[in-house]
């Protein structure tokens, strides 16, 4: 028999766009939710007029959850990123309207890191360009401008999850490896950190970017950047598009500085595979592209439909914020014998007295009470005895610094 809950299961209604692992659409519907798949992206409107009664939203890269969305969206109570970038998603608007947002930071590490060792060993080869000539009917066999990887150095920009990984696997080919990170960060096995990203630069055969979108990384490798590398050396991002001044690039390996790149990401990307893709970057030599695929492998998928769909159940059930990127984050302990209130509220002075005031007034057991702030909002969670949770949640409701309070049982 299936156990009574404070929100009938099957009323929540879960929103999957882009082609999401078909992994996480199951588990919800094994959670009891109601759900509902789309293959491509929404623009603007379309998701506004889709989002009113949704509950939970997943998305991949994408889709673009904007601040009018968010207002759109009444009954939304977190999106799930199923990427690693959340930059396509309003955060500060999410955050003040309550809705929390999570992402995958893991599961696709593994998959992004090979293909840049695959890219390294590919522009040192020059596989591109041999392979477009066979193809093309061209014999061309030569030594000339193709190395070794071993004994080269790589230089990684963003000694992150998969800034290290890919340190790890480089150092395995034989390849000396140097990193730059605005956070102090604990090498891997012999990497080395540099003091400044020049000097990153001018010390690499290959140059590799793993860093967000922020206003601090965009344009982060322009004209400048380029000619502090080394004559002949290779740029990689797999990051984010808006990080490489993409024309200067062009320009770096037309003069000759840059004996090639490799570039997976781009400022301006297609909506759907049936657009056409252009680039400065086409028809120049020694250059890889490829349709933003870093982590785009099977295993990568599933890892992820997996990763977001577990972080957003737990949120929904148990109310756990442990992995949002834009929220108080709380664990709270698991839920035994009572009933829980999680109130988001503007984090302004004496909500947390004004609600305690609720709890003596009706004369309530509090089992545990665990709070978190940032700047905009604040959470709590709290366990109290099930005969009074009703209209403490309630009159927490109608408190003026309520943003969204809801019950759990």
């Amino acid at each position: 028999m299936t156990s009574v809950t404070s929100f009938p299961k099957e009323r929540i209604k879960v929103l999957l766009l882009e082609n999401i692992h078909p992994s996480g659409a199951q588990m919800f519907r094994d959670d009891g939710l109601s759900v509902e798949t789309v293959s491509s992206a929404l623009n603007e409107a379309e998701l506004c007029a889709k989002v009113e009664d949704v509950h939970l939203l997943g998305i991949r890269s994408k889709t673009k959850v904007t601040a009018k969305v968010i207002e759109s969206a009444r009954r939304l109570l977190a999106v799930g990123c199923y990427c690693i970038g959340t930059n396509q998603v309003a955060l500060d608007a999410a955050c003040k309207r309550g809705v929390v947002v999570f992402n995958a930071p893991f599961s696709n590490t593994r998959s992004v890191a090979e293909l840049v060792l695959c890219e390294v060993i590919g522009l040192s080869r020059q596989l591109a360009d041999a392979s477009k000539g066979m193809h093309d009917g061209v014999w061309n066999k030569s030594a000339t401008g193709c190395f070794e990887v071993r004994g080269k150095t790589l230089g990684i920009i963003g000694y992150g999850h998969i800034g290290r990984q890919v340190g790890v696997l480089a150092e395995a080919l034989g390849m000396n490896v140097l990193f730059y990170d605005i956070v102090q960060q604990l090498p891997m096995g012999n990497n080395r950190e540099m003091p400044s990203l020049n000097a990153l630069l001018q010390s690499s055969d290959f140059v590799t970017l793993h860093v967000p979108a922020t206003e601090q990384t965009r344009n982060m490798i322009g004209a400048e950047q380029l000619r502090q590398m080394r004559p002949g050396s290779r740029l990689l991002n797999l990051s984010r598009g808006n990080v490489v001044d993409i024309p200067a690039l062009a320009e770096a390996l037309r003069s000759g500085h840059l004996a090639g790149a490799a570039i997976d990401v781009f400022p301006v990307e297609p909506q759907s595979n049936k657009e056409r893709f252009e680039s400065p970057l086409q028809g120049l030599k020694n250059v890889i592209l490829t349709p933003h695929v870093g982590g785009s492998t099977e295993e990568a998928q599933a890892a992820i439909g997996k990763e977001v769909t577990v972080t957003l159940l737990k949120f929904l059930n148990t109310g756990s914020t442990l992995q949002a990127v834009n929220f108080p984050r709380v664990e709270p302990a698991p839920l035994r014998g009572r009933h829980r209130i999680l109130n988001i509220h503007r984090n302004v002075p004496g909500v947390l007295s004004d609600i305690n005031t609720i709890i003596s007034e009706l004369n309530a057991n509090v089992e545990s009470q665990v709070l978190d702030t940032n700047s905009d909002v604040g959470y709590l969670v709290m366990d109290l005895d099930r005969d009074v949770s009703d209209e403490v949640r309630a009159r927490v409701s109608n408190l003026s610094t309520n943003i969204r309070t809801r019950i759990l049982y």
